[in-house]
């Protein structure tokens, strides 16, 4: 079994990552030392139509450390994202927060975000959930490790 973990998510807190070492599962990429932005790089040097594809992380990175990870939950999350890229939002996260929606998209989308923010709050609504906020800081890979401090590590 192989995964797309590469040589950058080393330096992040991945639960899965021990799950994956546990169950066997190569990481090529990573052993390789290959960086998202090499792998961008090598995928567009061979034509590959995916070399700029948005990253999608596991829908249980969005759902609060120490909340159970419930299909509801990640149905929940998946069906808000899918409304935000039906908008026209190229990368999104919908993180759930004890069952408020945290809204995150790229900076530069912020303003965008906010002209449309009625179709966002139904489009989110609709998936579930009935608080929806907004980062104002907006999308960066890795976000929800802050919670837990730098250097400190989670037991998995």
């Amino acid at each position: 079994m192989l995964d797309g973990t590469n040589a950058d998510d080393a330096h992040d807190f991945r639960p899965g990552m021990l799950a994956a070492e546990t169950l066997g599962v190569h990481s090529p990429l990573k052993e390789a030392g290959l960086t998202k932005a090499e792998i961008r790089a090598l995928s567009r040097r061979r034509g590959l139509t995916t070399w700029n594809k948005p990253s999608a992380a596991c829908l249980s990175s969005r759902v609060a450390y120490g909340e159970a990870i419930a299909v509801g939950k990640l149905r929940r999350v998946e069906q808000a994202e899918e409304a935000l890229l039906a908008l026209g939002f190229a990368q999104v996260r919908v993180r759930d927060y004890h069952g408020v929606a945290s809204i995150e998209v790229l900076p530069e989308a912020l303003d965008r975000l906010w002209s449309q923010r009625q179709a966002v709050f139904e489009g989110v609504q609709e998936a579930g959930f009935t608080t929806v906020t907004v980062d104002l800081e907006g999308y960066r890979s890795g976000k929800i490790n802050r919670r837990i401090g730098e250097g400190r590590h989670l037991q998995a």
